[in-house]
This record gives C-alpha cells, sequence and structure tokens, in this order.
C-alpha cells in the first residue's frame, strides 16, 4: 500500500513537472526569435535617436554662435572698442554672458587691423595670438555680410583645446577696423555628442575632415572619416561591423555620423542564450521542489505569524502580516496587525513626550545662565567708573552689546563667530579689570566659525576660568580653539590657572555626569546638561587638570553648517 502511494505521488510530480515545463520551453523559443528581431529594430532606432538628438544640439550650438558674432560684430560698444579701445569691461560683459549661458563654451578674441589681441578671454600667449593672427585672420571676409567657419585645433592652457571657429571683421564706415574670433571648447563638443545608446559619434565639415569624435578609431588619414558601406548597410571600423546613421546640417555644412557596433548585438544574443540556459535550469530545479513541497503549503500561514513574531521580539515594529486565506488565521493575522498598529501608536506618543519634556529642560537650564553673567559683567563695571571715566564709557558700550546678545530672542544656535564675538567683548571687559594680568588668544577655524551652536556655549568655561584662575597666582592665560573633526565640532578652552588634583577633579566629573545639579558650580553643570539634552549622551563637555598645570575643557557637539543669516 505504502508502495502504490509513493508511486502515484512520483507520478503525479512527473506529470506536474512535463506540464509545467514544455510550456515554458515552447514561451522561450518564441521569446528568442522576438529578441532577436527586436534587437535589430532597437539598434537602428536608437542610433538615428542619437543622431538625431546630436544633430539638433550642434545647429543649435552652431546658430547660436553664427547669430552671436553676427551681433557682436555689428555692435556700436565693439566698434568703438575695436577703435577707441574705450569701455573694454562692457565688451567682456557682452561676451561672458553670452558665453556663460552656452552647453559649448568658447575662446574669444578682439584683433585689430595690426595683430594686436585687444581683448580675449584666454590667457596671452605669444604663439597662439601668432597661429591666429596668420592662419586664421586671413580667411575672415572683409565684408559685413560673410562670416568665417571653419575646422582647425588649437592647443590652449591647461590642456585645452579648441576645434571649430568663427571669424566676423569688425567694421567702421565701410572699413576694417578689427576682427572678432570665437573658438569653441573640443571637450564641451564632446560632452554634447556623447549621448546614450550610442558607442560612436563623429562630427565632419562638408571636406570629411572631423570636427569631433568620441572615439578615435573613426579618424583615418589627414583626420578624415570615409565610411565605406558592405551590401547590408554596415560599415567596417578597426576589425569591426557598425550600423550608422548619417545626417546633415544644412546651415553649418557638417554632418553627423553615429555608430553601434554589432559586437554589442552579438554579445547579447550570447547573454540571452546563456541567460535563457540558466533561467531554465534555475526554474527546473524550481518547479521540481515545488512538486515536493505542494503538501506543506497548508503550514504556510504558521511559518508567515512565526516569521513576523520573530521579528517583532529583534525589534522590527514594522513587521506586519498578510494572510489572505478566508480562515481563522487570517484573522489572527489581522489582529497582530491591529496590536503592531497600536504599539507604533504608543511609541510615537512616548517619543513625542519625551522630546517635549527635554525642550522644557532645555529652556529651564538656559535661563539660569543670564543672572550669573550680568552679575559678573556689572562687577567689572563697578571698578572701571573708579578708575576711568572714559574707560567706563567703552565698558557700557561693550555692555550694552553683551547683555543684547545674551538677551535677543533671534534662537537659541547661533552661528560660531558670532557667540565668539560675544566672548571677545566679555575678555575685553575682564582685561580692563585685570590689566596685563589676563591674556588670551582665539583660534578657531573658518569651517567652526560657520557652524550652529548653542547660544551662550563658552560662557560658563570664561567664567570659571576667571573665577579660579586667579586664586594663588597673578596672571592667567587662556586659549580657545575650534576645529571640525569628521561630523562633529571641537572647542577646546585652556588656562594656565592653578588647577586641580584628581580627587577634585573626580568630584566636578561625578557632578557632570549627574542629571541632578545640586552643587556650586552650575554654569558648567548646565552646559554639560544642556549640550547632553539636545544632541545624545555621546556629547558634552570633557575636563582635564593637574595641580598648577591649569584646566583644560573640551566640548563636543555635531558639527552643523550654518548661514551668515543665522
Amino acid at each position: 500500500m505504502e508502495a502504490n502511494k509513493n508511486n502515484f505521488k512520483e507520478s503525479t510530480r512527473r506529470l506536474f513537472l512535463l506540464y509545467t515545463f514544455m510550456p515554458i520551453i515552447v514561451l522561450f523559443i518564441l521569446f528568442l526569435i522576438f529578441t532577436l528581431i527586436n534587437n535589430k529594430i532597437i539598434l537602428a532606432n536608437e542610433t538615428m535617436e542619437a543622431n538625431e538628438t546630436i544633430n539638433q544640439s550642434m545647429s543649435k550650438i552652431y546658430n547660436e554662435y553664427y547669430k552671436e558674432i553676427n551681433r557682436m560684430a555689428a555692435l556700436p560698444l565693439v566698434i568703438d572698442y575695436a577703435v577707441t579701445r574705450a569701455n573694454s569691461q562692457d565688451v567682456y560683459e557682452q561676451f561672458y554672458e553670452f558665453n556663460n549661458h552656452q552647453k559649448v563654451k568658447s575662446v574669444f578674441h578682439i584683433i585689430d587691423v595690426k595683430g594686436i589681441f585687444v581683448a580675449s578671454s584666454a590667457p596671452s600667449n605669444g604663439l597662439i595670438e601668432d597661429m591666429v593672427f596668420k592662419d586664421i585672420v586671413p580667411r575672415i571676409p572683409p565684408t559685413a555680410t560673410a562670416t568665417l567657419t571653419e575646422t582647425n585645433h588649437i592647443a590652449y592652457s591647461h590642456d585645452r583645446f579648441t576645434l571649430y571657429t568663427f571669424g566676423k571683421a569688425i567694421l567702421h564706415n565701410n572699413t576694417v577696423v578689427g576682427y572678432l574670433v570665437y573658438q569653441l571648447y573640443e571637450e564641451d563638443v564632446q560632452k554634447l555628442i556623447f549621448v546614450q545608446n550610442n558607442e560612436i559619434s563623429v562630427i565632419t565639415d562638408q571636406h570629411n575632415t572631423i570636427i569631433a569624435t568620441t572615439n578615435n578609431i573613426a579618424k583615418g588619414l589627414m583626420n578624415k572619416f570615409n565610411p565605406i558601406y558592405d551590401a547590408q548597410g554596415y560599415i567596417q571600423l578597426n576589425n569591426g561591423r557598425y550600423y550608422v546613421s548619417q545626417s546633415n546640417i544644412p546651415t553649418a555644412q557638417m554632418k553627423v555620423y553615429t555608430l553601434n557596433s554589432l559586437r554589442i548585438e552579438k554579445y547579447a544574443y550570447i547573454s540571452l542564450t546563456v541567460f535563457i540556459i540558466v533561467t531554465s535550469i534555475l526554474l527546473w530545479v524550481m518547479v521540481h521542489f515545488l512538486s515536493q513541497k505542494m503538501s506543506s503549503r497548508n503550514t504556510a500561514s504558521i511559518d508567515k505569524l512565526l516569521f513576523a513574531v520573530n521579528k517583532l521580539q529583534e525589534g522590527h515594529l514594522d513587521a506586519y502580516v498578510e494572510i489572505k486565506t478566508g480562515d481563522e488565521f487570517e484573522t489572527l493575522a489581522n489582529q497582530f496587525n491591529i496590536m503592531l498598529n497600536r504599539l507604533n501608536e504608543l511609541l510615537h506618543k512616548n517619543e513625542e513626550l519625551s522630546n517635549l519634556r527635554r525642550l522644557i529642560e532645555v529652556k529651564q537650564l538656559q535661563s539660569q545662565f543670564h543672572p550669573h553673567f550680568i552679575f559678573n559683567v556689572l562687577e567689572i563695571l563697578r571698578y572701571a567708573i573708579v578708575v576711568d571715566s572714559q574707560q567706563a564709557q567703552e565698558i557700557v558700550m561693550i555692555l550694552s552689546r553683551l547683555l543684547r546678545y545674551s538677551i535677543s530672542n533671534d534662537g537659541q544656535t547661533v552661528l560660531m563667530k558670532g557667540d565668539l564675538n560675544h566672548v571677545i567683548d566679555y575678555l575685553k571687559l575682564q582685561q580692563i579689570r585685570f590689566k596685563d594680568r589676563l591674556t588670551y588668544t582665539i583660534d578657531v577655524s573658518t569651517e567652526g566659525q560657520n557652524a550652529l551652536v548653542p547660544k551662550l556655549l563658552l560662557q560658563a568655561i570664561i567664567e570659571n576660568s576667571i573665577k579660579y584662575g586667579y586664586q594663588h597666582q597673578e596672571a592667567l592665560f587662556i586659549s580657545i580653539r575650534g576645529y571640525v573633526v569628521g561630523q562633529d565640532l571641537v572647542l577646546e578652552v585652556v588656562d594656565n590657572g592653578d588647577g586641580m588634583d584628581d580627587r577634585r577633579l573626580a568630584e566636578i566629573r561625578d557632578i557632570l555626569s549627574s542629571p541632578d545639579n545640586q552643587s556650586k558650580h552650575i554654569g558648567l553643570n548646565n552646559l554639560h546638561r544642556r549640550l547632553v539634552l539636545l544632541y545624545g549622551e555621546q556629547y558634552g563637555i570633557q575636563l582635564q587638570s593637574s595641580p598648577d598645570s591649569g584646566t583644560s575643557v573640551t566640548i563636543l557637539i555635531p558639527y552643523e553648517k550654518g548661514d551668515e543669516g543665522v
């Protein structure tokens, strides 16, 4: 009985394989025939479309330059400049306004009748100027109606080449007073003719001289391109056969050729054959396995639910289940999805509440800075009024800037350079108080000065340096440095004050690591807590100190580039 059961199962499997694979083979054969025909059509269409695209682009460039050189040559400003050399800036503005809007850029020259280059957009080069004057200028027609257009290759500085020249005589009272020359850059033309779905592009003049090409194998003797077609309409190039599409640009007397290699088509056929073989093998294996696993499809719903539960345990909150069986498993899947939606909603609400609490705490911490700061500044002003009234006036001006900056509500993030100006004002007041006993240096990179930082970022640290730096010494030096490392901004404030021993340093570090501030170091603790709340636990301040060697405070925050309007 068991043997009969196994034979029936095997027979069913073989019939399933046979009736499944035979239609696939027929479809593959039809697909191969269709692909062979379609590839030839696609190759021809892509080559012709590329030719049309290049033709339109080159026609547009040629017509725009042809109109522009005729406009410029007749412009009173240019004629007057060729005669008097006046208003050169306006002449250059005319050129650059046109040139900057072109996909193909050019070199611009104005040459007087003596061969002097009175205006040029290229650096001065005697050899090039001599070549242009002797080889190109003599062929420029001395009339207002004719324009020189020709192919020539000239090497300019920085390995830049020109390949096509427009020349026009500048006439004043029917007398030639100079020549206007535009020369198109080769690299821009090559970019223009490098289009998708095309292997080689060639632009020639009416004499088949190559103006530009994307592949040097098209160049023949004397830089000519003379394609020879075989009976099937293909050409032979470098031991390869190419399909060619040709068109003319009548206004420019140019020819456009686009070529696609038949080797690409051959490789496509080989790739297609390999694809069919590999796909057939994979399909055979897949169908073979499917025939064996048909009996296990009823367990698919349970597998989906278990997979989703495991994903949820791993923290994937998007592990939704889709079961469309119309039975109890579909109901379970729907209830699981509803539970997952409610879980996501609760997490989202919790995150919003956490963010709101964080912002409120930051506002409360920031409010503690201002009274402390004002008290210190007024103490400095009290000393200055007694000593020097003129100096007191200066202090009042600085103080007004300090207070205006401290209480302004323009935003709690500012450019680092603005916060540094605030620090400089504060240190100026302290220098008035301590005279030569206080010196400082500030070295913040340009990139660092353009960073967005919390307002009054360095205030508490500078205050602490001055407050504790004079306890056992007469003079104090403060160094402020800032630079960007990777994605972070690093600020260092170093003083040469008394420093602190390991016990005291550990005590302050413990204070900073605690979210509750119960010490007298309100400013330092608030600063650290503020940075942690804004940016996360990996950011904040770090202290380094040793007795009689000063204290170093390092601030680490994410780097965010600001702009001048912040």
